[in-house]
């Protein structure tokens, strides 16, 4: 065979091109899972089923999870709940793509990290199949459960209905030691006591920890140190700012922590960690405790509000130390703390426990929590979340209607007391152990404070709210430097969610 013309291709060729286009187009013919004409096919047969409205009572820990709302861009507890009830088939594939044709709404809108024995959820579902609730968690990761599902009234909203809310919060007994002499706040409260002509009382308000430190230098950094060189000896006792300053190379790496800082340190960690509170400090923790107990004006431990808006002002019907407090867990003594209370703002319970735990190591005057409800602004940093989880709302008003006026079952978390015993040990109390065991949060969180800007805490000092704020007064840039210290203190990403009415939603 001659070689064809230039420019023309062999017939073959044609017929093979024109055998693989039909074969492509046939192919591009073809429906796939992914069509999107398929899937309004599928929703337009699916089978309309009823729709009731519904209370859920849920569980869960909130560690790996950024919060309990629904956002598209972050994994949330609703989210994975949202994604077990399509699953389940308690909400229908017509509506998989947008919540609020659930009429979904949270009783207590939970934080980053934050964990909940009880909360509940109220939206439409189809309950027709007589074991949604296993169905549906069976489409949940082990440390999100659904405890029950109750009928209520059509116009049944579980924020707007929601009596109040009961929170524990655990903390170690460490948080409670005065800072260490050398840190930026020791040296403040110190040296503001005898300015202030308040030593003696100060030291009285130390008294049972007064010998703390100065033991644990003795028996357990000293040996460390005797070991050294006296060259090594004065690097490693260096201040931490000025060793940064000189180390820091500019690719911003930092070099290799000395062995023996390391082991410092880890002296430090077990010396807190061995701690047990004194039954006198105790009870100051009690007496600070009984200091947010009523109607108080909590602008300072929120953000976004000014002393002058009502909603500031919330009702604490009470806040206490547990029972079985203290306990000790892998070596850690803990405090169990326990707060009811009508609502509560973005972070209010952690700056409470954070004030009052800053109150008393500190060794100011109690009175000082008092004064945060006056128009002063003051920086009160966060708690950790870690230790944070809600017991249950209380819908005592509706539960007694729901009986005599609709008919339905209570809004009950006794009736799944078994399982939530166990779940709430295995997910949430042993989770919390376990990691401020392996990361340490609440020693981090106290290292930040005690060594945050120097005038960040002065009300932490004999020097007083008052004075501080005449002082902040005075000097402009003090004033800014407060404005940057308090967005520095709540700096993290966190979004306030807006309720029906405008509101802050409750996140704690």
């Amino acid at each position: 065979m001659g070689v064809p013309p230039t420019g023309r291709a062999p017939v073959i060729d044609n017929e093979l091109s024109r055998e693989y286009q039909d074969k492509r187009a046939r192919k591009d013919a073809q429906p796939t899972t992914d069509d999107p004409s398929l899937v309004s096919q599928e929703i337009v047969h699916e089978e309309r089923k009823p729709k009731r409205k519904v209370a859920v009572m849920i569980g869960y820990s909130g560690s790996g999870y950024r919060g309990m709302q629904l956002n598209v861009k972050e994994k949330t507890i609703e989210g994975d709940l949202f994604n077990a009830f399509v699953a389940a088939g308690a909400i229908s594939k017509a509506n998989s793509d947008d919540p609020t044709k659930s009429s979904l709404s949270r009783c207590a809108r939970t934080d980053k990290g934050v964990h909940a024995v009880g909360n509940v959820i109220s939206l439409k579902l189809i309950i027709e199949e007589p074991d949604i609730v296993r169905r549906i968690n069976e489409n949940l990761p082990s440390q999100i459960r659904v405890w029950g599902i109750e009928r209520t009234n059509n116009s049944f909203n579980c924020y707007q209905l929601c009596d109040s809310r009961i929170y524990e919060y655990l903390i170690p007994t460490y948080c409670f030691l005065p800072p260490h002499p050398q840190s930026l706040l020791g040296k403040q409260v110190s040296e503001d006591a005898k300015t202030m002509g308040d030593l003696e009382g100060f030291c009285s308000r130390q008294e049972e920890v007064q010998g703390f430190w100065s033991s644990v230098e003795k028996d357990q950094i000293e040996p460390i140190l005797s070991q050294l060189d006296p060259e090594t000896r004065a690097r490693v006792l260096q201040p931490a700012d000025k060793k940064d300053r000189q180390a820091a190379p500019a690719d911003g790496e930092r070099p290799p922590q000395h062995p023996a800082l390391r082991s410092i340190k880890a002296a430090y960690l077990n010396a807190k960690r061995s701690y047990r509170i004194d039954p006198r400090r105790l009870q100051r923790v009690r007496d600070a405790l009984t200091l947010y107990v009523g109607v108080h004006n909590y602008h300072n431990y929120t953000i976004g509000k000014s002393a002058r808006e009502p909603s500031a002002k919330r009702n604490i019907k009470s806040f206490a130390i547990s029972e079985r407090s203290p306990f000790v867990v892998n070596g850690i003594e803990w405090l169990s703390l326990r707060v009811h209370g009508q609502s509560f703002m973005m972070h209010q319970i952690r700056k409470m426990v954070a004030m009052a735990a800053l109150c008393v190591r500190t060794g100011c005057p109690l009175e000082r929590i008092a004064e945060s409800y006056g128009p002063a602004e003051i920086s009160i940093p966060k708690a950790p979340g870690t230790g944070l989880l809600l017991v249950q709302p209380v819908f005592n008003t509706y539960n007694m209607r729901a009986v005599k006026d609709f008919q339905r079952e209570e809004i009950d978390f006794g009736k799944f007391e078994a399982e939530i015993r166990e779940f709430t040990q295995r997910e949430i109390y042993d989770r919390i152990h376990r990691e401020e065991e392996n990361d340490h949060g609440f020693d981090a969180f106290l290292t930040n404070v005690d060594n945050f800007s120097k005038d960040s805490f002065n009300y932490l000092t004999s020097t007083g709210i008052t004075n501080t704020a005449k002082l902040s007064r005075l000097d402009g840039n003090k004033a800014k430097q407060a404005e940057r210290a308090k967005t520095q203190v709540d700096s993290e990403e966190e979004e306030g969610a807006v309720g029906e009415s405008g509101q802050v939603l409750e996140e704690c």
